[in-house]
C-alpha cells in the first residue's frame, strides 16, 4: 500500500502490486465482503489502473476473513436508498455490472478466490474471471429469489450456459452449492483445501512470468490443485433436475416434483417443491424466463436485459417486501404479491421484458 492517508471507505478495497500480480481484496469481513457503490468504483479504478501497466502481468481478487468471499452486493444500502427517495440504487447497478463485464474481457488473466460464501454480487465478480478458485469452505449461489429478486450480475448469461437445466435450477430456486459441484456446473475451474492457501500465496510471491501469464498461473495451480471432484450431488441428479426444470412453467414443475418420483430422489423433490414455494413467485417466473431467454443473448445483451429489469423492479418487483421480511424486520414472513404461483398472470411476467 502507498504511504498517503486513505479514507476508510476505500480501506474496504486494498489494493497492491506485488512480483507483477495485481491483488485486490475485499476488506468488510464483518460484512461478509458485500458490494458498497465505494467498493465496486474502487475495484473498477485498481482495474482500469493495471489494464496498461506494463508491472502487473495478472490479478488476483480474494475477500478478507475466512467466511466468505463475498455474499452479495449491500442490499441493505439499496432499499434504504429507494425508500428516502434517492438513486444509488440506479447507479449501483449500472456500475457494478460494468465492472463485472470488464472482469470478463480483462486483457490480462484473473485469479479469483471464492474460499467461503460466493453469493449473488460475489458470483457476478468471480465468474468473469479466468481461472476460479474454490475450497472445502466455498458456498456457491444465486438467492435472489429468496428476497423477491432475481439472479442479475451476469446471471442470465453463466447460469443459462451450465448444462442442461442445472442452471435453471439454481436460479429459480437459489439453492447454494459446495465446491464438487461448482467444478461439475463449471462454475469454478480448481480446487484447492483451503490448508494450500498458504502455499498459493508463496507460489504467487516466486511465479517467473513468461510470455503467457494465464499458462503460468495454471502450471503453478496444477501443483496444489485439482479440476475434479468426486461425488458431485448434482451429478447424481441431473437427469432429475433435466426433466423438471424444463418444464413450460413454475406451476407445472412443482406439480410434478410433487407427484412424479423419479428413482430415489423423491424426498429431494418435495424439499424442492417446499423451497420453491416459499420464494417469491413473481421473482421465480421473470427468473425462468429470463434465464430461457439468456441461452440465446450475447454476454451484453444478457446484462442489458437485467438492467432493464432492474430499472422496473424495485417499484413494481417484490424485492422491497423481501428485503423488509428477511433483512429489516427479519419476521421471515414476507407477503409477495401476488402471494402465489396461481395469483400470477403471465401478462405481469411478460410486461418487464417489454422494450426490450
Amino acid at each position: 500500500m502507498t504511504a498517503h492517508a486513505h479514507t476508510s471507505a476505500t480501506d474496504h478495497v486494498l489494493g497492491d502490486v506485488r512480483n507483477q500480480i495485481g491483488h485486490l481484496t475485499l476488506n468488510r469481513p464483518a460484512g461478509l465482503n458485500a458490494l458498497t457503490l465505494d467498493m465496486v468504483r474502487s475495484l473498477q479504478r485498481h482495474l482500469d489502473a493495471w489494464a496498461d501497466d506494463p508491472q502487473v502481468q495478472a490479478v488476483v481478487l480474494r475477500g478478507e476473513g475466512p467466511k466468505g468471499f463475498c455474499a452479495g452486493g449491500d442490499i441493505r444500502s439499496l432499499y434504504d436508498s429507494y425508500t428516502a427517495g434517492s438513486t444509488l440504487h440506479e447507479d449501483f447497478f449500472v456500475e457494478e455490472y460494468a465492472l463485472d463485464q470488464c472482469i470478463h474481457h480483462y486483457r490480462k488473466p484473473v485469479l479469483v478466490l471464492m474460499d467461503g460464501f460466493t453469493l449473488g454480487g460475489g458470483m457476478g465478480l468471480a465468474q468473469g474471471a479466468d481461472l476460479r478458485i474454490v475450497t472445502e469452505r466455498s458456498r456457491l449461489g444465486m438467492p435472489e429469489t429468496a428476497i423477491g429478486y432475481f439472479p442479475d450480475v451476469g446471471g442470465s448469461y453463466f447460469l443459462s450456459r451450465i448444462p442442461g437445466e442445472l442452471g435453471t435450477y439454481l436460479g429459480v430456486s437459489g439453492s447454494q452449492i459446495q465446491a464438487a459441484d461448482a467444478l461439475y456446473c463449471g462454475l469454478a475451474d480448481w480446487y484447492l483445501a483451503s490448508d494450500q492457501l498458504a502455499a498459493l500465496d508463496s507460489g504467487l510471491a516466486q511465479l517467473r512470468f513468461g510470455e503467457h501469464p494465464l499458462k503460468d498461473l495454471q502450471g503453478l495451480l496444477a501443483t496444489l490443485g485439482t479440476q475434479v471432484l468426486d461425488d458431485a450431488p448434482l451429478a447424481r441428479l441431473r437427469p432429475v433436475i433435466d426433466h423438471f426444470f424444463a418444464l413450460p412453467d413454475l406451476p407445472s414443475i412443482i406439480e410434478q416434483l410433487r407427484a412424479v418420483t423419479i428413482g430415489d430422489s423423491h424426498a429431494w423433490a418435495l424439499a424442492t417443491a417446499d423451497q420453491l414455494e416459499s420464494r417469491s413467485p413473481l421473482a421465480m417466473a421473470v427468473t425462468l424466463e429470463m434465464l430461457r431467454r439468456g441461452r440465446h443473448l450475447s454476454l451484453e445483451d444478457c446484462f442489458a436485459m437485467e438492467l432493464h429489469l432492474d430499472r422496473q423492479w424495485f417499484a413494481h418487483g417484490d424485492i422491497i417486501e423481501g428485503v423488509r421480511a428477511l433483512i429489516i424486520d427479519k419476521d421471515k414472513q414476507p407477503r409477495w404479491n401476488p402471494p402465489s404461483l396461481a395469483a400470477l398472470q403471465q401478462a405481469r411476467v411478460e410486461q418487464f421484458f417489454e422494450g426490450l
